[in-house]
């Protein structure tokens, strides 16, 4: 099966985690804040805006809560958006409000995110679909003017950037997720970024029960009583550690060849596909962006798409489409709008094979079978 997402791993990763092994601490130590440095670098923030968690999801739920929504509350965000967004809004009372994107880009604009705002607005959550950095820097900018906290899910846009401006630093909070699928993986894990050095000492303490400070133990001496509890408010254990995050930095230091390799099969895909009747390849990127290309998209009639889809997968080609809009999840279909560029990207969409490991003659039959499944079934359908 040729897998729409699959990770690179090697023996720089064995050898790192055989180090964590030796040292008898694998708990949240020295290799996490190594991690947490060399990704402020990466994005060029400070190392203490930055908190490596267990879980993307878990960094959208701990933005919720550092911003304190409840009930009255409004979040504004795309409908295109993991699941996860939405349920860490309405897990605090507020109410996810969903805007419409570009059908083409699969990004809102910056007018799609005004005409959702309202006077209840407390922030605005965005994607970079794909890795595409979208209108963000327009969007930051409206948010600076209306007064919103802007929260950046960068988990597609790990590499990606806007006017040499890494995606996630336009905002007061972000996250990033590194799950085994993305582009950089550490199984499972996710960075934090807190703009307001407060609010990121709040964050490391809501990230590990609530503790003030550290136990002797894990760190120099803090007290005459070092195992005693120092807690101020209430918090979860929802923190990374050193064995995953030591996967985080070989896989950071492998970062730029992930992205060349990606950035080839994209390219690959562009010229196979360029004249393929009915099939859509991604739009360039605007001026001044680079992306992650963490999905790479097509889209077609939507009466034919599910069967091409089809036709794929019994030639051991997995597609996908990512992410189904979620003003058609059930749990969500009371917040139902009219969203048409939304259902008009969902309907046409269908997510290629893109990896690091994914060789070229892979990529040649992935462009050669949807070609020839899309002709096919455009003339079944009579399009």
């Amino acid at each position: 099966m040729i897998n729409v997402f699959q990770p690179s791993l090697g023996e720089a990763e064995l050898a790192a985690v055989s180090e964590v092994f030796a040292s008898n601490w694998l708990g949240h130590g020295p290799r996490t804040r190594e991690f947490e440095a060399q990704f402020a670098d990466h994005i060029g923030a400070d190392a203490e805006s930055l908190l490596f968690l267990n879980s993307g999801t878990a960094g959208l739920f701990l933005a919720t809560e550092l911003l304190e929504l409840g009930p009255g509350d409004e979040v504004v965000l795309p409908s295109v958006f993991f699941v996860a967004a939405a349920n860490a809004i309405a897990a605090t009372g507020a109410r996810p409000v969903f805007c419409d994107v570009d059908p083409h880009r699969l990004n809102p604009t910056a007018e799609h995110i005004e005409r959702a705002l309202t006077p209840r607005t407390r922030a605005v959550m965005v994607l970079h679909y794909g890795g595409d950095p979208g209108d963000i820097a327009r969007i930051a900018a409206l948010c600076t003017e209306r007064g919103v906290t802007l929260v950046e899910d960068a988990a597609c846009a790990v590499a990606s950037t806007a006017d040499g401006r890494a995606c996630g630093t336009f905002g007061d909070i972000a996250v990033w997720s590194f799950d085994a699928m993305k582009v950089l993986v550490t199984g499972d894990g996710g960075m934090l970024f807190v703009r307001d050095p407060d609010l990121a000492r709040r964050a490391r303490a809501l990230a590990y029960h609530g503790l003030e400070r550290s136990s002797g133990f894990a760190g120099a001496r803090v007290s005459a009583r070092w195992w005693e509890l120092d807690v101020q408010g209430f918090g979860r254990r929802v923190i990374g550690n050193d064995l995953t995050a030591a996967l985080g930095t070989v896989q950071l230091g492998r970062l730029p060849e992930s992205i060349a390799r990606r950035r080839a099969v994209a390219e690959t895909y562009d010229e196979l596909l360029a004249e393929a009747d009915g099939v859509r390849v991604p739009p360039p990127l605007a001026a001044g962006h680079s992306t992650s290309y963490y999905f790479y998209w097509v889209q077609m009639d939507p009466r034919i798409r599910d069967g091409v889809a089809a036709a794929l997968l019994e030639q051991d080609v997995y597609t996908t489409f990512r992410y189904p809009p979620l003003h058609r999840v059930p749990i969500y279909e009371a917040e139902a709008t009219e969203l048409p560029g939304t259902d008009a990207a969902a309907d046409s969409t269908l997510l290629l094979p893109i990896h690091q490991a994914l060789s070229d003659a892979e990529t040649r039959k992935v462009a050669e079978a949807l070609r020839a499944a899309v002709a096919e079934h455009r003339e079944s359908a009579g399009i």
